[in-house]
């Protein structure tokens, strides 16, 4: 059973074309709808707090129009615009859109362009899943006690952020090493395919999860639970590597 799911937000100031994309996006088994907007200013609010993998936006919307809003998206978030405007189509590809729907569109177009994301998104988790360290960090030094101490990244558990520092649990280690840092800070240095933030306190290693239990991961006997802000992509992640 194909278990691949991508998430999506639709964006459109015309009420009729938004809830014909939102029908659209129900009917695809593959695409998860999280949140449909009238204006790009809201929906950029929501993107910067919440992963989405995918955007079907209209182009031309008052106050910001779609292709000012692309250039601001995270590189990990992609585009498939919709719009009635077709002299606006090379300008789309030039942001480096996935594809461009002109309106109006029935379901197969829609589905045809869908399916291109699903197509971008699998050939990239695949990617990411044969190249676990990506970003070739290995280890990190830390300053601990007066000390720069060299932390080897396959062997850290889990961060546990307290205020301004971070506790270190390190496999067959009974303490951990306390270091003054941010957790945000911290995160920015991390290999994205090896750690990933599952609550506002931590930050976990993907290979060293033991159990995951509900919403709950458990690492060495400590259970750490996935927060509602990191659990879409937490849940991405288990799902593409789900049997």
């Amino acid at each position: 059973m194909d278990k691949m799911q991508i998430t999506c937000i639709v964006v459109d100031d015309e009420p009729m074309a938004l809830n014909l994309v939102e029908s659209y996006v129900e009917k695809t088994p593959f695409l998860i709808l999280k949140q449909k907007f009238s204006n790009a200013i809201d929906a950029m609010e929501y993107v910067n707090n919440t992963p989405i993998d995918v955007l079907f936006l209209d182009i031309q919307m008052p106050d910001l129009t779609g292709i000012a809003f692309s250039k601001m998206l995270p590189k990990s978030t992609r585009v498939i615009f919709t719009t009635a405007f077709d002299q606006y189509a090379l300008e789309g590809f030039k942001v480096d859109a996935l594809d461009y729907l002109l309106k109006p569109f029935d379901y197969a177009e829609f589905l045809n362009a869908a399916s291109k994301a699903k197509e971008w998104f699998a050939l990239l988790r695949k990617t990411e899943n044969t190249n676990p360290v990506s970003s070739g960090k290995e280890f990190l030094f830390v300053k601990s006690e007066y000390k720069q101490l060299k932390i080897k990244l396959n062997e850290v558990l889990y961060f546990e952020g307290l205020k301004d520092y971070i506790k270190i649990w390190l496999k067959n280690e009974s303490k951990p090493i306390l270091t003054l840092m941010s957790l945000k800070s911290l995160e920015e240095e991390l290999p994205e395919s090896d750690f990933m933030r599952v609550h506002r306190s931590f930050i976990v290693s993907l290979k060293n999860i033991d159990v995951i239990e509900r919403s709950q991961i458990i690492i060495n006997d400590q259970r750490i639970t996935v927060s509602e802000q990191y659990k879409p992509k937490f849940m991405e992640f288990i799902n593409s590597n789900s049997l």
